[in-house]
């Protein structure tokens, strides 16, 4: 039986869907289209997959994703290896060290590989077509899945199929790749697909460990070294793969597309692998703006979309979605609506691709809407921001049973701590006691504490912070579970 190991991409920012998807918890980690996030709904895409030996994922992550991509997988009851990449260097470099570590398998097991934010609303024809393509990547060859194409959209590169493969049958509906083109303006658009020979870039791709690895040296052999290098000098930090920071930094930045595909459209007659296309028709979207996702989730007879406490009179062709508080719109079409706990997104869907634009001002603006949600992810939990003023911030707590935070002080701030629910283990200097349901204490400024939950429910309290400042940069850290340094605030 053929082995096959998922390979998850997960390093892109979704700056399209502000103000859900924000730098530092990106759409990948969201629940966009379910219950899943969509990170989740890949990793659980291959589930049931018939007639193939499925291994453990493989993600590749930057390093500020890392423990809630661990927590998110711990949630499914899922194990996997978790890569992660000390920077950014697209998708070439991101799955040769998926392929690296895929590379201590003795099978040579076949890679699938698939961005963490992707949507596929038909999982079984998704998993038929994988199927129908494991022939081919076990024989050698690398394979794509070109999306067959609904209308000519100008935000999806392409690629132009040609004679089926083999030639004398078309039950599998194979293709020779002919090239790629990048995105094209409106009259190319309708040019394609009129042919009929034209596909979706869908960036799903198929492939042996090996082949990647050798066509990668034939093609960027200095990526391949870079990360051979990076490899060689990893460590293991807990859950998580770390590979050699110094060693990678200098890696080139390159797709996958770039690096290998086009050259293998380009050099047929060369010693780089054979390169097919096989169709996909699944409701696939790489949800890259706020109106692919309203394209793919399920509406109403008036083209409505609404999550959460919103209500709609006279509205068509609407997106609406509340985290925090009432939405209400009366006699709005072709609109979308985000409300989140710290901003309110309003742009008509036709816009949707220069929410863009308002990230890059939050940036240029260093404000940190454009970062950070109101409630912030750690490994013990998380925090939400309720109030701030001068001199003061309010925070609500919530740690997970078992769970701790570091062994820390403060310089410029005092806090007191008052328990809404469960149990808390607090160390203040040289003491340690419990602070149990409507009990509170108080942790003077530039005394070492630390909290911690011994419970087997969730610890909830309450924080009121006071002092000259009140930066989470404000950290001075002598011990931490989980391994992190100075850089990973509280």
């Amino acid at each position: 039986m053929q082995s096959l190991i998922p390979v998850v991409l997960s390093g892109g920012s979704g700056t399209r869907l502000w103000p859900l998807s924000r730098e530092k918890y990106p759409k990948q980690l969201l629940p966009l289209t379910g219950e899943d996030s969509l990170l989740q709904a890949t990793v659980r895409r291959m589930d049931g997959l018939a007639n193939v030996e499925v291994g453990a994922p493989l993600i590749v992550c930057n390093e500020e994703y890392r423990f809630v991509i661990a927590e998110q997988l711990r949630l499914m009851g899922k194990r996997g290896t978790i890569v992660l990449e000390p920077a950014g260097r697209n998708t070439a470099p991101a799955l040769t060290l998926a392929a690296l570590a895929a590379e201590q398998e003795k099978s040579d097991p076949v890679l699938l590989v698939m961005p963490a934010d992707h949507v596929i609303v038909d999982v079984q024809k998704f998993q038929e077509v994988v199927s129908s393509g494991i022939g081919f990547a076990a024989q050698g060859m690398i394979v794509t899945f070109g999306v067959i194409p609904e209308s000519p959209e100008t935000g999806y590169g392409y690629i132009q199929a040609g004679q089926p493969v083999p030639p004398e049958s078309s039950k599998d509906h194979a293709y020779r790749i002919v090239r790629f083109a990048e995105k094209p303006d409106v009259a190319s658009a309708k040019t394609y697909l009129d042919a009929g020979s034209y596909f979706w870039n869908s960036g799903l791709f198929m492939m042996r460990t090996s082949v990647w690895l050798s066509s990668m040296e034939i093609c960027r052999n200095d990526i391949l070294a870079a990360c051979r290098n990076a490899w060689t000098h990893r460590s293991v930090d807990g859950d998580f793969i770390r590979v050699k920071k110094e060693e990678f930094v200098g890696c080139p930045s390159d797709s996958i597309d770039y690096a290998v595909m086009e050259r293998i459209a380009v050099d047929r007659e060369s010693s780089l692998p054979g390169g097919i296309v096989i169709p996909l028709s699944a409701g696939w979207s790489d949800v890259g703006a706020w109106d692919s996702l309203w394209k793919v989730l399920p509406k109403n007879d008036s083209g409505n979309v609404a999550q959460g406490d919103v209500l709609l009179h006279d509205c068509r062709n609407m997106l609406v979605m509340s985290e925090h508080r009432l939405v209400a719109c009366v006699g709005t079409e072709n609109m979308v609506v985000i409300e989140t706990p710290d901003a309110v997104l309003v742009a008509p869907l036709e816009k949707a691709q220069d929410v863009k634009q308002i990230v890059d001002n939050l940036k240029r603006e260093e404000r940190p809407e454009g970062q950070l949600h109101r409630k912030v992810f750690r490994p013990w939990g998380s925090y939400d921001g309720i109030d701030i003023g001068e001199r003061f911030q309010v925070k609500r707590i919530v740690v997970k049973p078992g769970a701790a935070l570091s062994l820390q002080m403060h310089h410029h701030r005092a806090e007191h701590w008052i328990v809404v629910r469960g149990t808390a283990q607090v160390t203040r200097g040289d003491t340690s006691f419990l602070v149990s349901e409507n009990e509170s204490t108080f942790i003077p400024l530039g005394t070492r504490h630390r909290l911690e939950n011994p419970g087997c429910v969730p610890l909830e309290m309450i924080e009121v912070q006071s002092g000259s400042y009140l930066g989470e940069d404000d950290i001075v850290r002598f011990d931490d579970i989980y391994g992190r340094d100075q850089r990973d605030q509280r």
